[in-house]
C-alpha cells in the first residue's frame, strides 16, 4: 500500500494498518452483544474454564484481521468448508475478473467507512511470516484469535492457572475427541458408581431411589443469651414453582422442615403438614450481618459468634431430585423433578460418606490442605468486603463440606491414572473448572432453579446458606464433573475446525468449520513479563493488560490453583509453590502495599518491555478499562514516556463483571500504538490548534458517516487529539513549563466539550433510549459532550443506592430534587428537563398543570424537548402537557 504515516523527526517510513484508519465498532458490538450472552455457541473452547475478565473472542478476531492484514501478498483467503485453492482474486465474477480483491478492501478502510476489510471476518484468513506475543495472556484469547489466521503466537502470565488453561486451549486443535471420550468412559467405570450412591434420595412417587441434584444446607449457631440453636436462613424460601406450579413458591416450614407450595412467599403462609403458621420472608439474619433469636430475640454479630463458637454446624435441610424411572413413566413433570425435605435415609447416606471419608487415605494425597493466604480477596479491604477468616475458614480444605472432599478426591485419583498426560489434563482441567459448583460458597437460584458458583461475583463470600451439588452429576444440573466434561468436549471438538458466527441482513450466520485449527504453532512462558528478554522480534502485540485494581487475580485463581498442584506439582515447576504469586503482579492491591504510584511505575516498565520487543514498524493493540481523565492522562503518560504513539482508539462492548463497588470503571477501549523513535518540540498554542482542528474534523466526519453514540464518537475523537500530542510528548511549552500528559488530556477534555453544543438534557434522552442502562452507559455518552456523570448525578437524573437507576418523572429521589427547586423562589433555577418531568408527575397524580404550563412561558425550547422525550418513551403526555385544553386545565 502507499499510504505511509509518520512525520516525526527520526521516525521510521512504515506501512499504516487498516486498525489505525478504522475500527468496525458497529459490526463488532452487534456480534458482542449476542456472544457475550451466548460464549457456549460462539466460541466453547472459553467456557472449558473459568478465567476473570476475559474479553470475547470476537473483539480480538477483530483487533487481529485489521492488525496482522497489512501485506495483501501474504493474504490467504479460504472459504471455511471448502478445501482446496485460496480465494486469491477474492470477489472474482463469473468472467474470472476481480473488482474485490484483498489489496482494494485493505486499501479502502478508513474511519468513515471502515467495513471493507469486514467482509473477511467469516472467512478462513491466513498471514504468513507474523509473530505475535501477549505478555498479559490471562485466558489467552488474543492467542488463540491470533493464531487461528497463522501467526505464530508467544504468551506468557505470571499465574500459573491461567498459563495451564491457555496451554490446554492451543493444544485442543491437536487433540483426539476420541481418546478424551474412552478416558472419560475409564473414569466413570472407576469411580462414577462410587460418588452417585452418595447422591441417592427415596422418591416420593414409589418404593424406589430418585437421583439428587441439589443438597440445601443451613448454617448454625447458638444463641449468645439462651443457648437456642439459631438456623441462619435470610428467609424460608426454597425456590419458585414450576411447570404446573409455576404460579407458587415452594417454602420450607421453619417449625417441621416440610416443604409446601404457597401463593405468595411474601404473606402469613400455613405449613401443609404441621398447620404451623409463619411469614416465609421473615428468617433470622438481618442486614449489617446480624443473626435474631427466635427463641428469645437477641441480636447479634453473626462473625463475632463464629469466632467466639470456634466455628459453626451445618444442617441439611432440603434436596431437590429427579427420578428417570418416573420420567419414564409419564408422570407430571412436577412429581419427576421436584423438592423435598430431608428424609432419615439422606442423613444415613451423609454419615456413610462422612465415615469412609474420616476411614480413607485418599484425604491425605487428593484435598488441598492448604491455608489461605491473608489477601485483599479473602479479608476486607478497600478491594473487597469479604473476610473468610472472620467466617471461620482458614484451610481451602474447609470450603468444601466432607461428601464434595470425598467425591473429589475419588475423582482425582481416578484421573491421575490415566497414562497419557495431554487427555489426563483435560480431565483435571474439567475437575477444576466443576469446582466453582462444588463448594459451600455456592446459592441456589430460586428463579432459574440452579445452582450459582463461588464466583458468580468474583469474590470469595461466605453463604449463611448453600447448596450442594451432585459431584459426578445427574440427567440434570448445572457444574457437575460430567456436565464440565461435556463442555469441555465441545471447546475440543471447536479447536480442531473452528466456526465463525456472524450478522447478515439481521440474522446470525455460522461459517462451516474452517480447516484451519486453533494452535498450530505457539510458545508460552509462566513468569514476570519484565523478565522477558525480546527485543526487535514482534510484528505485534495483541494484550489486555493488567487495569489498576480492577482484578486480583492471583489471590482467586489459588482456589483452582490448590487443587491442580495436587497432580501438578511434579510435572511442573511453577505448580510447586503452595501459593500462586502476588508482590510480582502488575496491580494496585493494598495487601502487597501496592497502591497507585507503584501501579503506574510498574505499567510503565511493563510498556518498556513490551517497546524493546516490537519490531520498529511493530504496532502494540490492547484492549483498556477505562473510567475517567485521570485514568487516560496515566496510560498515555506510560505509553509515550517509553517511545510509543497513540495512533487511534475505539470504543468496544465488554464483557467484564465490576469488581469494585461504584463507579470506577466505565467502558472498554482499544488502543492502537506505534514505536517512535523522538518526538518533535511544539508550543501549546499551536498544539492546542492542532487538536481542536483535529476534534472538530473528526466529528463531523463520523456523525456524518458512521452510524455511532455520541459516546462511541467521543472516544475515538479523543484517540484522534491523543495521536497530535504523542508526536511532541515530552516537549510541549506553554510558557516556560513543558506540559505532562496528564494536564493535556485534561485540555483535549475541554477542546472536545467546546466543540459540541452537546448537553445533560441531550444525554440523559440517549440513556433513556439505551436498553438497561448502566453507569457505564453514563460515561460513555458524557464522553465527548458538555456534560458529566456528576452533573447527571447531582441533578438526581440517575442514582446507584440500590442499583443502578434513571430519574424518570415516577423516580422518587428526582421528584424530591424537582420539587425542593420547584417550592423555591421563581422558575428560573429550573431546567426545561425539570419543568417536563414535574408536570408528567402532576399528570399523572391527577393535579391542575396549567397554572405552572402559564407561569412558565412554554417557549420552542420546551417544546422541542418535550417532542423529544415523547419520541423516547413512547409517551405523548410530555407533549400534551404544553398545549392540549382537555390536559393543562385538567
Amino acid at each position: 500500500m502507499s499510504e505511509q504515516s509518520g512525520s516525526s523527526q527520526g521516525r521510521q517510513e512504515r506501512t499504516e494498518l487498516p486498525i489505525e484508519r478504522g475500527f468496525p465498532i458497529e459490526r463488532v458490538n452487534e456480534i458482542a452483544s449476542k456472544e457475550s450472552r451466548a460464549k457456549m455457541y460462539y466460541r466453547p473452547i472459553y467456557t472449558m474454564h473459568k478465567w476473570w475478565a476475559r474479553r470475547l473472542g470476537c473483539v480480538f478476531r477483530a483487533i487481529s484481521l485489521y492488525t496482522l492484514l497489512d501485506d495483501p501478498e501474504k493474504v490467504s483467503v479460504f472459504e471455511p468448508g471448502h478445501e482446496g485453492s485460496t480465494l486469491a482474486s477474492y470477489g472474482d465474477d463469473a468472467d474470472g475478473e476481480s473488482d474485490l480483491d484483498v489489496a482494494s478492501l485493505l486499501e479502502r478502510v478508513d474511519m468513515t467507512d471502515p467495513e471493507s476489510l469486514w467482509e473477511l471476518y467469516p472467512k478462513d484468513v491466513r498471514v504468513e511470516d507474523k509473530k505475535i506475543l501477549d505478555p498479559f495472556m490471562g485466558g489467552g484469547t488474543s492467542l488463540v484469535e491470533a493464531s487461528r489466521f497463522g501467526a505464530e503466537v508467544v504468551g506468557n502470565d505470571l499465574n500459573p492457572v491461567a498459563w495451564f488453561v491457555t496451554k490446554k486451549e492451543l493444544e485442543a486443535g491437536q487433540t483426539d475427541v476420541e481418546e478424551l471420550e474412552d478416558a472419560f468412559e475409564q473414569v466413570k467405570e472407576d469411580v462414577a458408581d462410587e460418588i452417585t450412591q452418595y447422591y441417592k434420595t427415596p422418591c416420593p412417587n414409589d418404593d424406589h431411589d430418585a437421583d439428587v441434584m441439589y443438597n440445601f444446607w443451613v448454617k448454625e449457631l447458638d444463641c449468645v443469651s439462651c443457648g437456642h440453636t439459631v438456623p441462619l436462613f435470610k428467609d424460608y424460601r426454597v425456590a419458585a414453582g414450576r411447570y404446573e406450579n409455576d404460579d407458587k413458591n415452594n417454602v420450607l416450614c421453619p417449625d417441621c422442615g416440610s416443604i409446601s407450595l404457597v401463593d405468595d412467599w411474601q404473606s402469613e403462609s400455613v405449613c401443609n403438614d404441621c398447620g404451623h403458621g409463619f411469614v416465609p420472608t421473615e428468617g433470622n439474619v438481618s442486614r449489617g450481618g446480624k443473626y435474631n433469636c427466635p427463641d428469645c430475640g437477641q441480636k447479634y454479630a453473626i462473625t463475632d459468634a463464629i469466632q467466639e463458637q470456634g466455628g459453626f454446624e451445618t444442617r441439611l435441610y432440603a434436596l431437590e431430585y429427579y427420578c428417570g424411572k418416573c420420567d419414564d413413566n409419564d408422570l407430571d413433570r412436577s412429581q419427576v423433578k421436584g423438592f423435598r425435605e430431608v428424609t432419615p435415609d439422606d442423613i444415613g447416606l451423609l454419615n456413610e460418606a462422612e465415615e469412609e471419608y474420616e476411614n480413607s487415605s485418599l484425604k491425605e494425597e487428593f484435598v488441598p490442605n492448604i491455608p489461605i493466604p491473608k489477601g485483599s480477596k479473602t479479608q476486607s479491604s478497600s478491594i473487597d468486603g469479604s473476610d473468610v477468616f472472620a467466617h471461620g475458614y482458614e484451610n481451602w480444605a474447609e470450603m468444601f463440606n466432607t461428601r464434595q472432599k470425598l467425591a473429589l478426591a475419588k475423582l482425582l485419583e481416578s484421573i491421575q491414572k490415566v497414562s497419557d498426560q495431554n487427555v489426563r489434563e483435560y480431565l483435571l482441567l474439567a475437575l477444576s473448572d466443576s469446582l466453582m459448583f462444588q463448594n459451600t460458597f455456592t446459592i441456589y437460584n430460586r428463579h432459574r432453579h440452579c445452582i450459582e458458583g463461588i464466583f458468580k461475583s468474583n469474590g470469595l463470600d461466605p453463604q449463611m446458606d448453600f447448596v450442594e451439588n451432585n459431584v459426578w452429576g445427574a440427567e440434570y444440573g448445572r457444574g457437575t464433573f460430567s456436565s464440565t466434561w461435556d463442555k469441555l468436549l465441545s471447546g475440543v471438538e471447536y479447536a480442531s475446525s473452528p466456526t465463525e458466527r456472524y450478522i447478515q441482513d439481521g440474522e446470525t450466520e455460522e461459517t462451516p468449520g474452517f480447516n484451519t485449527s486453533i494452535g498450530e504453532s505457539w510458545d508460552l512462558h509462566n513468569g514476570d513479563m519484565r523478565d522477558l528478554e525480546y527485543e526487535n522480534e514482534y510484528d505485534a502485540v495483541l494484550t489486555d493488560p493488567p487495569y489498576y485494581d480492577n482484578i486480583i487475580y492471583s489471590e482467586l485463581s489459588d482456589f483452582f490453583y490448590v487443587w491442580l498442584r495436587l497432580l501438578l506439582s511434579e510435572e511442573y515447576d511453577q505448580f510447586e509453590p503452595k501459593q500462586t504469586p502476588r508482590a510480582e503482579s502488575i496491580v494496585a492491591n493494598p495487601a502487597e502495599g501496592k497502591g497507585a504510584e507503584e501501579f503506574e511505575d510498574e505499567i510503565k516498565q511493563a510498556f518498556q518491555g513490551i517497546r524493546k520487543a516490537l519490531k520498529e514498524d511493530g504496532s502494540l493493540c490492547f484492549t483498556y478499562h477505562h473510567s475517567d481523565s485521570d485514568s487516560w492522562g496515566e496510560l498515555l503518560e506510560s505509553l509515550c514516556e517509553v517511545g510509543f504513539e497513540v495512533t487511534a482508539t475505539y470504543p468496544v462492548s465488554a464483557d467484564l463483571s465490576k469488581i469494585v463497588i461504584g463507579e470506577s470503571v466505565s467502558f472498554d477501549i482499544v488502543v492502537v500504538a506505534r514505536p517512535i523513535d523522538d518526538t518533535e518540540p511544539t508550543s501549546w498554542k499551536s498544539l492546542r490548534r492542532d487538536i481542536y482542528r483535529t476534534a472538530r474534523r473528526t466529528r463531523k466526519q463520523l456523525e456524518e458517516n458512521r452510524d455511532l453514540s455520541r459516546g462511541d464518537i467521543g472516544v475515538m475523537e479523543m484517540g484522534a487529539c491523543f495521536r497530535e500530542y504523542s508526536k511532541h510528548h515530552g516537549k510541549v511549552r506553554r510558557g516556560d513549563d513543558v506540559m505532562s500528559a496528564k494536564e493535556v488530556v485534561q485540555e483535549i477534555y475541554g477542546i472536545i466539550q467546546e466543540a459540541s453544543d452537546i448537553g445533560v438534557e441531550d444525554v440523559f434522552i440517549d440513556l433513556l433510549d439505551t436498553p438497561n442502562p448502566s453507569f457505564d452507559d453514563v460515561n460513555k455518552l458524557c464522553r465527548g459532550t458538555n456534560a458529566t456523570p456528576e452533573d447527571l448525578k447531582e441533578t438526581c437524573l440517575y442514582n446507584q443506592d440500590d442499583g443502578f437507576e434513571l430519574g424518570t418523572w415516577d423516580n422518587e429521589k428526582r421528584q424530591a430534587y424537582i420539587q425542593e427547586r420547584v417550592n423555591g423562589d421563581g422558575g428560573d433555577h429550573l431546567s426545561n428537563l425539570d419543568k417536563l418531568q414535574f408536570l408528567r408527575y402532576r399528570y399523572e397524580k391527577g393535579q391542575a398543570v396549567q397554572n405552572y404550563v402559564e407561569k412558565w412561558d412554554v417557549d420552542d425550547d420546551l417544546r422541542e424537548l418535550a417532542g423529544r422525550l415523547a419520541d423516547v418513551t413512547g409517551d405523548d403526555t410530555y407533549t400534551r402537557v404544553l398545549g392540549d385544553r382537555d390536559i393543562t386545565s385538567y
